[in-house]
């Protein structure tokens, strides 16, 4: 039941970081929500085999802090990422020229 709780809480983690940061027109609207839900698993599920208790708070702090870190690393560099290979495309676009406008082959 806690796993559901924790995913959850991914999961709006990952919603709070798609809405806060820029860039967000730079991926889909449920890539930065779903890395929220499968890194709050995946820690959740990871501190437990490690003998970590559910009832306690730490497991709850690691796990939630973790996930806010990687779902705004990941929209940031998504972002990132994006726009610089947009403005790339759009260099290499114009220098070849386009087909069918005066001056270009």
């Amino acid at each position: 039941m806690e796993l559901l709780f924790v995913s959850l809480g991914g999961t709006l983690l990952g919603l709070m970081a798609r809405y806060l940061l820029p860039g967000r027109s730079t991926h889909g609207s449920l890539l930065i929500p779903a890395v929220g839900t499968v890194v709050a698993a995946t820690v959740w599920v990871a501190l437990t085999w490690l003998g970590w208790k559910w009832d306690a708070g730490a497991i709850w702090w690691v796990t939630l802090g973790v996930t806010a870190a990687a779902s705004a690393v990941t929209a940031l560099v998504i972002a990132k990422q994006r726009n610089q290979g947009d403005l790339n495309m759009l260099h290499r676009l114009m220098k070849s020229g386009t087909p069918g406008t005066p001056g270009t082959a």
